[in-house]
């Protein structure tokens, strides 16, 4: 921690003494605000892990279950638009820590819930504090970015995957076997997110000053782009987030119930597969930032949903094994979309990264609430393998990004 801290030290002494430096990456602020990312969204994750372990203990439907992620994304989605503008326009550095606290209070609760309306309390707290944190968190990842947007953006959302892939495991490992009340032991997890942002928020500060006096620096990088050709590609890109999302809701709400229906398999042997998916759209985020820098984001947006789609498609009807290879495909492969939609949204609305952020986190966690609930009510209708099988055309929709218009980034937006 003193070494972190020093680092700390240094680099605002650094953009105190020499502005110039605003535009190098900040790697040492990227990976510590992943790795905030990392515990922020392990945390968010343990949810849907205990979903199985909660369904046999209060007896809830799989309507009831979807209503939980319902509300638990609704939260988290529909206050992040409103604490991203209002981030653009006065930006609270500590506002990051103080958010992790929501989420604190979120997952005590959860811990002793008894009934149905308590855990949809306390889901609903943990959405508050992740409605906070999203929105200045990409604000922080854009101004250490040095230009490498998407770069920058991938390495604080892998943070975010790696953390949903861990929370299943250790659901599996911790809570199960234990029961409800061993959920409060992720609550150290929140107390080390706080202070370590707590921490960035001492560089943001500083940053934030030195980017007031440069703010010459930033171009409107749409500038060449009409009205109406932004508010197109904006409404593509919600598009694209709806066929990624309602798919990852489906697979992450329900793989589970899946692989325990079809193929016998136990509650903890089914998390560890979802782990594997998890931990595959982790991976996937990373590659995709990578490749977003170096070839373009509309093609990277183009070739990761669209290109998911025959391994969807193919999910449902294949054995045990094929059924985990495919997962762990399709996972890598459709996740190398967000960053890469976040950057392209940020570059058609320059001067917003908060506002935008907030909107397009926002439609991820509101869009996969929905989905959620859908199929979970889908699935008391028909099966569970009914809505892996009509989950399963929602890539085909990246088709559509092909009408995105090709943005070439004219100077870096610090």
């Amino acid at each position: 921690m003193k070494k972190y801290d020093m680092t700390i030290r240094t680099l605002c002494a650094r953009i105190k003494g020499q502005p110039d430096v605003t535009e190098g990456t900040a790697y040492a602020i990227l990976f510590t605000i992943s790795f905030a990312h990392l515990l922020n969204d392990m945390i968010q994750s343990v949810i849907p892990a205990i979903y199985p372990m909660i369904k046999d203990k209060f007896g809830f439907s799989f309507a009831q279950i979807g209503v939980i992620t319902l509300v638990f994304q609704l939260t988290s989605s529909i206050l992040q638009p409103f604490v991203g503008r209002y981030a653009d326009r006065h930006p609270r550095p500590y506002a990051l820590s103080l958010g992790m606290c929501f989420t604190l209070a979120g997952l005590l609760l959860l811990s002793f819930a008894y009934n149905f309306m308590l855990i949809l309390l306390a889901v609903s707290i943990i959405g508050w504090g992740s409605s906070v944190f999203h929105p200045e968190a990409s604000r922080v990842a854009q101004l250490a970015s040095g230009g490498k947007k998407s770069l920058a953006q991938s390495i604080f959302q892998v943070g975010g995957n790696g953390g949903s892939a861990i929370g299943p495991l250790l659901a599996a490992l911790i809570i199960i076997p234990f029961g409800q009340p061993a959920i409060s032991c992720f609550a150290m997890a929140a107390v080390l997110a706080s202070l370590i942002l707590a921490r960035v928020g001492r560089w943001y500060g500083m940053k934030l000053a030195t980017v007031t006096r440069q703010r010459h620096a930033v171009s409107a990088v749409a500038g060449g782009l009409s009205k109406s050709r932004v508010r197109t590609s904006l409404l593509i890109l919600v598009v694209l987030i709806f066929s990624k999302y309602f798919y990852i809701s489906c697979m992450t709400s329900y793989f589970t119930f899946f692989l325990m229906d079809k193929f016998g398999m136990s509650v903890q042997h089914s998390q560890v597969c979802l782990f594997a998916f998890l931990a595959a759209l982790a991976v996937g985020t990373l590659f995709g930032g990578v490749l977003g820098d170096r070839f373009g984001r509309k093609y990277v947006i183009w070739g990761s949903i669209l290109g998911a789609a025959p391994f969807a498609l193919v999910l449902p009807y294949v054995g045990l094994f094929w059924t985990i290879t495919v997962a762990v495909i399709t996972g890598l492969v459709i996740a190398s979309a967000f960053s890469a939609i976040l950057v392209y949204a940020t570059d058609l609305m320059p001067g917003k990264v908060g506002m935008i952020s907030g909107i397009f986190f926002g439609l991820m966690f509101g869009l996969g609430g929905i989905g959620s609930a859908f199929f979970g009510w889908l699935a008391d209708r028909t099966s569970i393998d009914f809505i892996f099988r009509v989950s399963a055309w929602l890539p085909l929709l990246g088709i559509i990004a092909g009408f995105l218009p090709d943005m070439k980034e004219k100077k870096r937006i610090l």
